[in-house]
């Protein structure tokens, strides 16, 4: 499944976040709390559910404003849920709201936030505030009570402020890093819904690429071997009149053509072969464990493989891990300057991981161009994950995993 996009924090997000997200949290969670309380009182009179309703409503509305305030001041870019449907009645619609996840999820997170939010400000700004306190204790504390004082008093009350100081950074991006996961566990859509989106994703994108592969088949076929087969019909008449005049067979052209349209019958096979490959390649009718060194035999790139396959995937999943792998490799050969390889296949426990490095450039990343989303879809479409670490300079570590049985 795909994962969340996370982009960059901004530099002191955190901070900003903890300050001004404070009266965000405040207006949420008093809500929150005031939905809750009401509802519960007014749970046994005929306005406990229309008051429902409408705090959940209320909820999930304020869902928006805190996700644009987590993407845009801690990095964290949560999906945002899908609408709420809209059946015909009164009714089955107060029903859909009662039973929204969303609407529910985003209520609990406002609970939570309000905590979350009131601790952010007190790390933010009444720590730093204390800490100051603290160091100029010895200086507050003689123009407040002039006279002599200990002088433990003064080093302990620097010392601790020295320590909150150093502390104070680590506690605001540790608050930010439980504000990120709140949000992303809580304002996203539900687990069923995320899923239902990949799926729908995920079958958009096979559709796509096997349009697309069928119209380069149809049109391979057209120009290349039905461009073949043609000159071979022609050279097979021209070959037929060859055998017919009246002085009797011309056995030197005859020999010509025949020799001309066994080229042209080999070319053609060889086409066909080629454009058969694409479909399903013949060396996985024996699995990945043949077909997998045919392919890297076939890297220009030196490739050490490692193979453990102690079960066969699905004959979908083997396609699968082929065609991530072949695509891999390409990659390596265009775009990474590598001088050395490696591929690992494992097929164990009913999960199926292959791993393909690179001493090259580095830089890969999804959507970086080099096919590398469009893979990750092709994997998504039978529950597969590709993951990149790719830093600047190499080296470049590519991970699907997949399960072996869909």
């Amino acid at each position: 499944m795909a994962e969340p996009l996370v982009r960059p924090s901004p530099r002191g997000g955190a901070w900003v976040f903890a300050v001004v997200g404070l009266p965000l949290a405040l207006l949420g969670g008093v809500y929150a709390v005031a939905v809750v309380y009401a509802g519960a009182l007014l749970s046994l009179t005929v306005l406990g559910l229309p008051f429902v309703v409408l705090g959940l409503l209320g909820a999930r509305g304020l869902g928006g404003p805190h996700r644009w305030l987590v993407g845009r001041l801690l990095g964290e870019a949560v999906e945002a849920p899908a609408a709420l449907p809209r059946p015909v009645g009164a009714v089955a619609r107060c029903r859909a709201v009662l039973t929204d996840p969303v609407a529910w999820r985003t209520l609990l997170y406002l609970v939570l936030r309000l905590p979350l939010g009131l601790l952010g400000f007190v790390a933010a700004v009444g720590l730093p505030l204390g800490t100051g306190w603290l160091i100029g204790y010895p200086l507050w504390a003689r123009l407040l009570e002039p006279g002599p004082r200990p002088l433990w008093t003064d080093l302990t009350a620097v010392v601790l402020g020295l320590l909150v100081l150093y502390a104070v950074p680590h506690v605001v991006r540790a608050l930010g890093t439980a504000n990120r996961w709140l949000a992303r566990q809580l304002l996203g859509p539900a687990r069923a819904q995320r899923r239902v989106r990949e799926l729908e994703t995920a079958r958009a994108t096979l559709l796509a690429e096997n349009g697309d592969r069928l119209r380069r088949l149809e049109r391979d076929l057209h120009d290349g071997a039905q461009a073949r087969l043609v000159a071979l019909a022609i050279t097979l008449s021209l070959a037929d009149d060859a055998l017919a005049p009246a002085a009797g067979p011309d056995l030197a052209r005859l020999r010509t053509l025949v020799d001309r349209a066994r080229g042209q019958t080999d070319d053609t096979i060889a086409e066909l072969r080629r454009l058969t490959r694409g479909i399903h390649p013949v060396t996985l009718d024996g699995g990945l464990g043949e077909a997998l060194p045919g392919l890297a035999a076939t890297s220009p790139v030196p490739l050490d493989i490692q193979l453990d396959l102690r079960e066969r995937p699905d004959p979908a999943v083997e396609r699968a891990v082929y065609f991530c792998a072949a695509e891999l490799l390409t990659n390596i050969a265009r775009h990474s300057a590598a001088r050395s390889a490696e591929l690992v296949a494992a097929a164990v426990d009913g999960r199926v991981r292959l791993t393909v490095r690179d001493d090259g450039r580095g830089g890969a990343a999804l959507g970086g161009g080099t096919g590398l989303t469009g893979l990750a879809a092709r994997l998504a479409a039978v529950d597969g994950v590709l993951r990149v670490d790719s830093p600047p300079g190499g080296p470049t570590v590519v991970t699907a995993e997949l399960p072996s049985r869909l």
